[in-house]
């Protein structure tokens, strides 16, 4: 995730100096249209694959279902008046992340050190545990937009978010014995913030054409608090849908 991050800061550099690198008189030309009815990608949608690095050993990554990030931003995009192709973006939203794994008791509302990640295959189980965190961010672009009057074209961006924790939670789904058979089939849930970061602040970059583009993000700060979890970085790989 770091390289494709470094990789995409690179593209968008060298698009940025092309974009710069014009004759005065399309300078001029660029300063005389109005940016009034200016492609602005006010709203962000995004949809991902989320992941897990430093992922602690008992955790069983033999998963049932895909780990997921949803996040929807709204953004308040100033265009540079030198050049209208780059500008600054920023504005609140809500990112959620939601974790799954088998056979594992995620305890995050034990009265215990640090939380724990334990493998129940060769006991009663839950078929399927969920662990969601959900986010107050505020994201920072930094954009290129090839053609800004339409909204079409090349679009790359690079930024950081910041976010707020407001909830992280379990959903545990179907008690079963170690031959994976149920027992009860019904669902637990536990909420709980004692071992999580707070605050938590990411990279992120965005490539694509129009309003459809795909993003990665990497989480910078460690999920859980020092001492009282292992060291995990959350990162999401997805599609972004921009627009107005």
């Amino acid at each position: 995730m770091k390289k494709i991050i470094a990789l995409a800061s690179f593209v968008l550099v060298v698009s940025i100096v092309n974009a710069q690198d014009k004759p005065d008189a399309a300078e001029k030309e660029n300063k005389k249209i109005s940016l009034a009815n200016r492609a602005n990608d006010h709203f962000m949608i995004q949809m991902g694959y989320l992941g897990w690095s430093n992922i602690p050993d008992t955790i069983n990554n033999n998963k049932k279902g895909i780990s997921k990030s949803f996040n929807f931003y709204f953004m308040f995009d100033f265009p540079f008046k030198t050049n209208p192709n780059l500008s600054m973006a920023f504005g609140p939203g809500i990112a959620s992340d939601h974790f799954i794994v088998k056979n594992t008791d995620l305890g995050i509302k034990n009265s215990t050190p640090s939380i724990y990640f334990t493998d129940r295959s060769d006991t009663n189980h839950f078929k399927k545990t969920k662990l969601a965190t959900v986010y107050l961010e505020a994201p920072v672009e930094f954009r290129y937009s090839a053609d800004p009057y339409t909204g079409k074209g090349l679009k790359l961006a690079i930024g950081v978010k910041v976010g707020a924790m407001i909830n992280a939670h379990t959903r545990n789904a179907t008690l079963q014995n170690s031959e994976n058979k149920t027992i009860n089939d019904y669902v637990s849930k536990e909420n709980s913030t004692r071992f999580f970061n707070k605050t938590r602040l990411s990279g992120m970059v965005r490539a694509g054409m129009g309003h459809l583009s795909l993003f990665g993000s990497y989480q910078f700060t460690p999920l859980f608090k020092d001492g009282q979890g292992p060291d995990v970085r959350p990162f999401s790989i997805g599609i972004t849908l921009s627009g107005l």
